[in-house]
């Protein structure tokens, strides 16, 4: 194949990469609470009931913030279920997953979790069934320090300091008719506009995320997303985008261009942010929240997704390959190439639904795409830098003209590091490449890390649980500014150089 040039050059730089990009969601969903990071009868909980090997796990992926406690499950959660003595707790049905839910993890228990793993809390209030009142409240019970009746209640079950959450998500899906008090555009911005105002009057340092579009196959796609934004205005920090992608048709190249897809949904949400912007007159726009992203296709029939009032069924359980991990690392890059415009994004889910990780029984497995956000996640710090790709590509007819190498590039100043993410989107030819870094002198290479199988259907199980890992890659040749490879087919390599 043809050679691919990159040219890279520190003075052309998209911005500093935000850190939240690196998130997760944690739903009450299937497995993801209960028999995933929660199991108080597992002989691996803590004195907290969470699951120790589940936390260490996850700690590998570095996350940095946790949106809870949905999804769809968020409209039609009243979060007073889930505080105080667990013996008081209602058990309810859930119609969101036609699920039992026990309420015995709720806004406590969530905080905890977060303390413990160093995430930022991020809550979705229920906006479906519940009011903008209830949204106030639940703000003064996770943030008021004044003696009022929910930062006492909070008190009252174990916690004097305020949490301090500061993001919250004002609803979930909105425009999507499975959504429970799902309305039209004009609607919920209203409901929004009411929510935000309170809660902002309850905690003015809070950020807001709007609904935005649930996806970019429905009717509603950008035109929901600039009524609310011009709706509710200066009080909107973030709007959401959703998106889960798939090879239905089992179509490598179709599938492996997907990343095209996304550039073209985050370009086409911040085009609107702009005009909204511009068209207000406002100082400040509103940032993009990807808080829903990941591959979800095999795990998505109608059994899939009803519980049938099960406590803890096993629903939309994806068992993930390796082509599944080259698409997630396409997510990453693309928000890493618009490190200016993204600011938060969270893998759905963490655990059993549509996860990086599994468990069964007392056992866990970590999934193809654990490894391919875990290259990304462990070298996240830095500037986002602009680069220029010239190379052999092929044509879809979904996605259009599509470059075989999809890359990004963080530059630590601090750690006097660059790195590079590149994807070889070929599922059959080798991709050589060379880089120019222009006034950057490599001192050596720090780190060189492959995920690639022979196999785009590979996968890991309890039985082969390193069937698709990252391993070492020995070629890359450095001369000066310059560094050349030979990317092996559909295959992620992470790239760490040392700067002099």
């Amino acid at each position: 194949m043809k050679q691919t040039t990159v040219d890279v050059h520190p003075r052309f730089a998209v911005g500093e990469v935000s850190p939240l990009i690196f998130g997760g969601f944690l739903e009450h969903m299937g497995r993801c609470v209960y028999e995933g990071v929660y199991e108080p009868g597992s002989r691996h909980a803590d004195d907290d009931g969470f699951r120790d090997d589940v936390l260490a796990a996850l700690r590998e992926l570095q996350m940095t913030v946790m949106r809870y406690p949905g999804g769809n499950f968020a409209s039609g959660y009243h979060w007073r279920d889930g505080v105080g003595p667990r013996g008081d707790r209602p058990v309810v049905k859930d119609l969101a997953w036609q699920s039992l839910e026990s309420n015995q993890f709720g806004t406590d228990e969530f905080i905890k979790l977060c303390t413990k793993m160093n995430w930022e809390p991020m809550v979705a209030v229920n906006l479906g069934t519940g009011t903008p009142e209830e949204a106030r409240d639940w703000v003064e019970y996770c943030n008021s320090s004044a003696p009022s009746r929910f930062a006492r209640l909070r008190a009252e079950n174990g916690a004097a300091e305020p949490y301090g959450v500061k993001y919250w998500c004002l609803g979930n899906e909105m425009d999507g008719p499975w959504q429970l008090g799902h309305v039209p555009a004009s609607q919920y911005a209203i409901r929004a506009q009411q929510a935000a105002k309170m809660m902002k009057d309850c905690d003015r340092s809070i950020r807001n995320v709007v609904c935005g579009s649930s996806a970019v196959t429905m009717p509603t796609y950008l035109d929901w997303d600039r009524q609310v934004l011009e709706y509710v205005g200066g009080l909107a920090h973030y709007v959401s985008l959703h998106r889960y992608v798939g090879n239905p048709d089992g179509n490598a190249e179709d599938y492996l261009a997907i990343g095209n897809s996304i550039d073209e949904q985050i370009e086409s949400v911040d085009a609107c942010c702009r005009y909204v912007q511009a068209k207000l007159g406002r100082q400040r726009r509103a940032y993009l929240c990807f808080d829903e992203w990941n591959v979800w296709y095999k795990a998505r029939t109608e059994s899939d997704m009803d519980g049938q009032d099960k406590f803890a069924p096993h629903l939309v359980e994806e068992i993930y390959n390796a082509e599944d991990a080259l698409v997630v690392a396409q997510f990453l890059n693309s928000f890493i190439r618009h490190a200016d415009v993204v600011k938060i994004a969270n893998l759905a889910q963490i655990v059993n639904v549509i996860a990086p990780l599994m468990t069964r029984g007392d056992r866990l497995l970590k999934q193809s795409i654990f490894y391919a956000f875990q290259l990304f996640s462990e070298k996240k710090t830095g500037l986002s830098l602009r680069l220029a790709v010239d190379g052999p590509g092929y044509t879809t007819d979904r996605y259009r003209e599509v470059s075989y190498l999809d890359c990004s590039a963080i530059l630590n100043h601090r750690a006097g590091e660059l790195t590079f993410f590149m994807v070889n989107r070929s599922p059959g030819e080798s991709l050589p490449i060379a880089v120019n870094l222009h006034d950057l002198m490599i001192d050596s290479v720090a780190d060189q890390r492959i995920l690639h199988h022979d196999k785009l259907d590979a996968v890991n199980t309890f039985e082969q649980p390193e069937e698709v890992v990252p391993r070492s890659f020995d070629q890359v040749s450095i001369n000066g500014d310059t560094f050349t490879a030979a990317l092996p087919a559909a295959s992620l390599l992470r790239l760490v150089l040392k700067l002099h």
